[in-house]
């Protein structure tokens, strides 16, 4: 029989569901977004929204298979998904998902730290590099659009 996790397990166990939620988010955001974008720049963004689900599939298997390991139970449902046929709105809400997501994994890297999970704070250094990779990719599309 698995034991209780320790109280900061357990915070860091309800921490990674919270990023575990965010990723399935963006992989539902950005699917649906790729299929309804519409305009000049659809072939170009569907290309990128497309582009980025492999990596949040990634980040998702990652943190499912963390949430198990510490007897957790990895959740399936994602955040609440912005719905809209405007390709700025789009690559707004992209650009907000991905900026929450950084804040939330530079505390769940320290949470990491504080429970003695050393490979998963490493971890969530890669994380934190690839979400500021996608935060500046869609920074700089913003930046000039009319």
């Amino acid at each position: 029989m698995p034991t209780k996790p320790s109280a900061k397990h357990a915070a860091l166990i309800k921490g990674l569901n919270e990023d575990l939620a965010g990723e399935w988010q963006a992989i539902i955001m950005y699917r649906l977004y790729a299929s309804l974008v519409q305009g000049p720049w659809r072939q170009e963004l569907r290309a990128f929204f497309e582009g980025e689900i492999p990596e949040e599939l990634l980040h998702a298997q990652m943190l499912a298979d963390k949430i198990a390991a510490l007897g957790g139970d990895p959740t399936w449902q994602p955040a609440k998904v912005p719905v809209t046929g405007n390709a700025k709105e789009m690559l707004q809400n992209a650009l907000k998902a991905e900026e929450e997501t950084l804040v939330r994994y530079v505390k769940r890297r320290k949470q990491a730290e504080d429970a003695g999970e050393w490979g998963l704070a490493v971890d969530f250094d890669e994380l934190i590099s690839d979400e500021s990779k996608h935060r500046d990719e869609l920074k700089m599309i913003l930046a000039r659009w009319p």
